[in-house]
């Protein structure tokens, strides 16, 4: 079985992979009359001729070690999770190789903030960390097979 570690996320470690959904050092501008900060545009849903959608998941906590055997992946558009509660969860990644995911990467995600996997990316299941988590989700609903699961040799994520 193949281990790996869990790696405090960074914009730069993740970026073949999407983006972080957590505010700039900077807004973008300030709205409500100086009042609210925007941080505008911090990802772009792809949509690959769907709709947008906006849902809330609910998942079961795991905990470490734990044993990632199920990728899967969205070709049509992306998938943001945003977690609307104050722990820090995981995210598990893997490359694209030749239409079969690489080798997993797993990130620590802190409290508040969130990832946006492009399309065509090779993720984990929701892995909120030790409690069970409610996510705010945007991806896309439409014509087309959207979903690719793949069940991988176990691949064990310590701290």
């Amino acid at each position: 079985m193949d281990r790996i570690k869990l790696t405090p996320i960074s914009a730069e470690a993740f970026a073949p992979y999407g983006e972080l959904l957590t505010p700039r050092a900077a807004p973008s501008r300030m709205i409500n009359a100086g009042r609210c900060e925007r941080h505008h545009a911090l990802a772009q849903v792809q949509r690959g001729g769907g709709e947008a959608i906006i849902s809330i998941f609910r998942s079961e906590a795991v905990s470490l070690p734990y044993a990632c055997t199920l990728l899967e992946r969205h070709p049509l558009g992306s998938q943001a999770f945003m977690p609307l509660g104050a722990e820090p969860w995981m995210s598990i990644v893997a490359p694209d190789e030749g239409g079969k995911p690489g080798a997993p990467l797993a990130f620590l995600v802190p409290a508040g903030m969130g990832v946006n996997l492009r399309a065509g990316v090779w993720h984990g299941v929701l892995t909120p960390l030790d409690h069970a988590a409610d996510f705010l989700v945007v991806d896309r609903e439409g014509e087309g097979v959207n979903l690719e699961e793949v069940t991988i040799a176990p691949v064990t994520v310590e701290a």
